[in-house]
């Protein structure tokens, strides 16, 4: 059977700063980002709920990717952080994480590293169901005592649909 792909592919290269001790953050990201993709309209400052995005690096709403159809899909995630005191970082997937479903705070692919030297990069696949009413975000956090910057992150969302 052919399945139709689509993407959405989101790129920060500005610093997010994530609280010390923090629960998890949505990470955001710019909408029309010369290296972002979104020819599927999944990341939109119009949302499908009817909410407009005015200031994407406040708002956690622009961590959204809305997927376009159902189908099965597969998530990426890359996080950069600075250099820093910590003991933890913590990534994980989330379905609807800001409450806006009857089922919020859905979460999957939940990681607790401990760091490197250094600069502390990471990557991660999850694959889950996807549906056009439920956004989904990368979220995360750190257990330093101080608050620490993401300083690159990607987020992409590769829906394949049965035709």
């Amino acid at each position: 059977m052919p399945t139709e792909v689509q993407v959405c592919s989101l790129k920060r290269d500005t610093p997010q700063t994530i609280p010390a001790n923090s629960p998890y953050t949505v990470i955001r990201f710019p909408f029309g980002s010369a290296e972002s993709s979104d020819g599927f309209t999944m990341h939109q400052v119009n949302q499908p709920d009817g909410y407009v995005v005015t200031s994407w690096d406040t708002d956690a709403r622009s961590g959204l990717i809305w997927p376009s159809v159902a189908g099965w899909g597969a998530l990426y995630a890359m996080i950069q952080w600075e250099a820093g005191g910590y003991d933890e970082l913590r990534d994980q997937f989330v379905r609807d994480p800001l409450g806006l479903t009857s089922t919020p705070n859905d979460t999957t692919a939940t990681e607790h590293r401990p760091p490197s030297p250094g600069m502390q990069c990471w990557t991660k696949h999850w694959g889950i169901f996807v549906d056009p009413a439920v956004p989904l975000a990368v979220r995360a956090t750190h257990d330093d005592g101080v608050a620490r910057n993401i300083v690159l992150a990607e987020f992409k969302l590769v829906v394949h649909q049965a035709a």
